[in-house]
């Protein structure tokens, strides 16, 4: 698997613009005092389908010839990439497959359902989910646009950063989290493709640090159990994406859940939006590593809003 150009990304954001949101850029005082640095919350929260995971699927499904797309698509996810695939091939008038492990989010299940796609069960293990994607591709000839380890999806998820860079020129410094690595390894592409000057930092969780361990490493880290509240950041990285971060020179922050926490609460107060998990390790990273961005002007992405509400205990 190739990693994306950045001509591919700009191409991307031409082909996924009848469809995708410009989303907002938020801003708080108050963090910027505790923080001491001037941060540019990037709101995909606010993306179709509530998260950034909308950009990579929309371009994978529009760059499928007529005869290929007819087939329809298939992936394995826990919420947010099945959602956005959903979505994606309705605007195409194509089937969708995803293929869901056990323990995912009930509210992006839902969401996957109510876009129309069929669901998969498997278990919640990477090669159970790429086994019955397998499945699905050889009984359905549907093609497979992986979560994170696909130029497209990771060309397409990189067009948000040129996107805030127009909204605020004067960023120094970008922080996005890190998961299987799609998102990375295309703001990395991206970041680097506007300015190579650009410092990129990552946002992991503890429970599910293989991307900072691989990086310490310089290789990428086997197959691990996660064990984090930050569901969409559970997975492995990607052999492509891993290169990525290695490439591009990102460095990756570890934060606790109970940081998570702190962050998700303070970006409900201060931003007035809802923010997933693992959209809150940014701010958790701001806070816990103060040394590393004082005095930086950063944007920051929030990469998705979709939390299970009736899970919160009030």
């Amino acid at each position: 698997m190739t990693l994306p150009s950045y001509a591919e990304v700009r191409d991307a954001a031409a082909r996924i613009a009848p469809h995708a949101r410009v989303t907002p850029v938020l801003r708080s005082d108050l963090i910027d005092a505790r923080t001491g640095a001037s941060v540019w919350f990037k709101c995909e929260n606010l993306q179709r389908g509530g998260a950034f995971k909308f950009r990579g699927a929309t371009n994978a499904v529009w760059s499928l010839s007529d005869e290929d797309a007819a087939r329809g698509v298939v992936t394995h996810s826990s919420g947010n990439h099945g959602n956005a695939l959903a979505m994606a091939a309705r605007t195409r008038g194509i089937p969708a497959h995803v293929v869901v492990p056990e323990g995912a989010v009930k509210a992006k299940v839902d969401a996957i359902i109510a876009a129309g796609a069929t669901i998969h069960r498997c278990a919640a293990t990477t090669a159970a989910r790429e086994a019955k994607a397998a499945e699905v591709m050889a009984a359905t000839g549907a093609n497979l646009v992986h979560p994170y380890a696909d130029a497209r999806v990771m060309a397409g998820q990189g067009t948000l950063v040129p996107e805030l860079l127009r909204q605020a020129p004067e960023i120094d410094t970008i922080l996005f989290p890190v998961g299987g690595g799609g998102l990375a390894a295309g703001c990395s592409i991206a970041a680097h493709g506007v300015d190579p000057g650009l410092a990129l930092f990552g946002a992991e969780p503890e429970g599910a640090d293989d991307a900072a361990r691989s990086l310490e490493a310089d290789e990428r880290v086997g197959p691990f159990t996660p064990d984090t509240i930050c569901d969409g950041l559970r997975t492995l990285i990607g052999e492509p994406n891993f290169h990525a971060l290695r490439d591009h020179q990102v460095r990756v922050l570890r934060v606790s859940d109970e940081e998570v926490i702190a962050a998700m609460r303070l970006l409900w107060s201060e931003l007035r939006v809802i923010v997933e998990p693992s959209s809150a390790t940014t701010l958790a990273a701001l806070s816990r590593y103060p040394d590393r961005f004082v005095g930086r002007t950063i944007g920051a992405v929030i990469t998705g809003g979709n939390v299970d509400l009736d899970a919160l205990p009030w």
